[in-house]
C-alpha cells in the first residue's frame, strides 16, 4: 500500500497535492506525546482481552525504540509520512508486520490527534508557568529592592503622582499573577483524555477510556466522543492567555524603551540585552525591549488565525484543524522565549534614581494630596479640586512650585486659604500619606510584596 488508508483509492496522490497536504514537517515534535498516548492505548487493549500480553510487549518495546532513534536523529522522516502519526505507526507495521497493524485498533487520527495535542498543550503550560514563576520571583526581588524609591507615576503619560518604583513594579506582579491563573485554568479544561472517540461516534470495541486517562495522567474523559474530535478550545484558549500574556510583556518593554531613552534616562539596562548602531558608534539600543514589544503581534496572529480556522468548521473533524499546530507550536516557542528574555532583563536592570529625582519636581505630582488634605478640613471635593486647580495656574503663571506659594500667593488665590490649610508636599510626604490598602506607601508596597511572596510559595500547577 502506498499509505496506511489507500485501500479505498484506485491511484496515489498527485505530487503537489501531497506536499499540501502533509503536515511531518512540523507535528513531527509531537512524536513523545504520540508515542505515550499508543502506549496506554496498546496497555489497555491488552487489558481488556483485544490484543495478547506478547503482543503489547512487543509494540510497546518497538515504540520505546522508535522514540529513542527519533530522539537520536536517526529516523529522517519524508513528506510520504503524511503526519506523525502514520510515521509511527507506518515504521511499527514495517518492524512487527500483523502485530503492528494490531495498534490502531478502537482509534482514529481524529482522537489520536486530539490526546496528542491535550498532552503537548499540559506539558508546555507547566513549561510556562515555570518561566513565569521565575519571572514573578524577580520582580518581587526588585520591588523590594525599590519599595520605597519614588518615581513620576504617570496617567494619559503625563506626570500625575508620586509612586514608588516597588509599587510600580508590582502592577505587573499583579498582570503576570493573573496570567498564571489563566494558564492554571487553561491546564484544568484541557486535562480530559479524548482518547477511545475515535472518528466521531466511539467505538464498539469494548475499551475502557477512564483507564487510558488514568495511564495518561487525565483527571477525567471527555463526554461527547464528536465534541471530542472537533474541539480546539483548549489550543484557543491557551492562545488566548498567551496573547494576554504578551500584551502585558509588551506593556512592560515599552516602559523599558522610553525609560531607556536619554529624554527619561531612568534605567541602565546591561549590555547584555542591548545592540549598537552600524553606523553611530555612540547609540546603545534597548533591542531586546523592541523585539519582546514587537513579537505580541504573530502570537495576536496565530489567534487570529486559529479562531478564523474554527468559526466555519462543521461538526465533527475537518482537515481545516491541521492548521492549528503551526500557530501552537510558534505560539509557545514565542512566548516563553519572551518571560526568560524579560526576567532576566529585568535581573539585570538598574533604576538610576539620581536622574528620576530630577523628574519629580515637574507637574504639579503633590496637587492631589493638597485636595484631599481641603476635603479632611471640611470642604467638598469638587470646590477643593476647583481651588487646587487655580492654585497650579497661579504656579505655572509665577513660574513656582505649588509648595513654594507663600501665605500672600494663596490669598490672591482665595481669599480662605493659608499656608496652614496645606499639608506636607513633599514627595516623601506624598507617598508615606498613601496608606490606603493597594497604595503606593512604602508600608503598603512592602505588605503586597510580602503578600505576593506568601502566593508564589503556595501555588500549586
Amino acid at each position: 500500500m502506498a499509505n496506511l488508508w489507500s485501500g479505498r483509492f484506485e491511484k496515489g496522490m498527485d505530487k503537489i497535492v501531497e506536499d499540501f497536504n502533509a503536515s511531518i514537517f512540523f507535528d513531527k515534535r509531537l512524536y513523545e506525546c504520540d508515542i505515550e498516548g499508543s502506549i496506554a492505548h496498546i496497555t489497555m487493549l491488552c487489558e481488556q482481552g483485544i490484543v495478547t500480553a506478547d503482543e503489547k510487549n512487543k509494540i510497546i518495546a518497538e515504540l520505546n525504540n522508535i522514540k529513542e532513534e527519533v530522539k537520536r536523529g536517526e529516523i529522517e522522516f519524508s513528506v510520504h509520512d503524511e503526519d506523525i502519526h502514520m510515521a509511527i505507526e507506518g515504521i511499527l507495521i514495517k518492524r512487527l508486520g500483523d502485530t503492528g497493524k494490531k495498534l490502531h485498533t478502537a482509534r482514529s487520527r481524529n482522537d489520536q490527534v486530539a490526546v496528542d495535542t491535550r498532552l503537548y498543550v499540559k506539558k508546555e503550560i507547566k513549561n510556562i508557568l515555570d518561566v513565569l514563576n521565575y519571572l514573578e520571583n524577580v520582580l518581587l526581588e526588585k520591588s523590594e529592592k525599590y519599595y520605597d524609591k519614588i518615581m513620576v507615576g504617570f496617567t494619559h503619560m503625563q506626570h500625575a503622582q508620586p509612586v514608588t518604583i516597588g509599587f510600580h513594579l508590582m502592577a505587573y506582579f499583579q498582570m503576570f499573577k493573573r496570567d498564571m491563573e489563566r494558564f492554571i485554568q487553561c491546564f484544568d479544561r484541557a486535562d480530559y483524555n479524548p482518547l477511545g472517540s475515535c472518528a466521531l461516534a466511539g467505538t464498539t470495541i469494548p475499551i475502557d477510556r477512564y483507564r487510558t486517562a488514568e495511564l495518561l495522567g487525565f483527571k477525567n474523559v471527555t463526554e461527547n466522543a464528536m465534541d471530542s474530535v472537533s474541539d480546539r478550545d483548549y489550543i484557543l484558549e491557551l492562545m488566548s492567555a498567551g496573547s494576554i500574556c504578551m500584551m502585558h510583556i509588551s506593556r512592560m518593554a515599552e516602559e523599558f524603551v522610553y525609560w531607556n531613552s536619554q529624554e527619561f534616562s531612568y534605567i541602565s539596562i546591561d549590555d547584555g540585552f542591548c545592540t549598537g548602531s552600524s553606523i553611530m558608534p555612540q547609540k546603545k539600543n534597548p533591542d531586546m525591549a523592541e523585539l519582546l514589544r514587537g513579537k505580541v503581534g504573530r502570537i495576536y496572529g496565530n489567534l487570529i488565525q486559529l479562531l478564523t480556522v474554527m468559526k466555519a468548521a462543521p461538526l465533527a473533524y475537518n482537515k481545516d484543524f491541521q492548521e492549528d499546530k503551526e500557530g501552537l507550536f510558534d505560539t509557545i516557542d514565542t512566548l516563553k522565549n519572551s518571560i526568560l528574555i524579560l526576567a532576566k532583563m529585568l535581573e539585570k536592570t538598574e533604576f538610576i534614581i539620581e536622574n528620576i529625582q530630577k523628574h519629580l519636581n515637574s507637574g504639579f505630582l503633590n496637587a492631589t494630596d493638597i485636595a484631599e488634605n481641603f476635603v479632611k478640613i471640611n470642604i467638598p471635593f469638587r470646590e477643593a479640586h476647583e481651588l487646587v486647580g487655580k492654585m497650579v495656574k497661579y504656579s505655572e503663571n509665577n513660574h513656582k512650585q505649588l509648595e513654594e506659594l507663600t501665605d500672600e500667593d494663596l490669598q490672591k488665590i482665595d481669599i480662605r486659604l493659608n499656608k496652614a490649610m496645606l499639608p506636607d508636599l513633599s514627595m516623601e510626604g506624598c507617598v508615606n500619606g498613601r496608606v490606603s490598602y493597594g497604595g503606593t506607601a512604602p508600608s503598603e508596597v512592602q505588605r503586597q510584596i510580602n503578600k505576593g511572596k506568601e502566593w508564589i510559595e503556595k501555588i500549586v500547577y
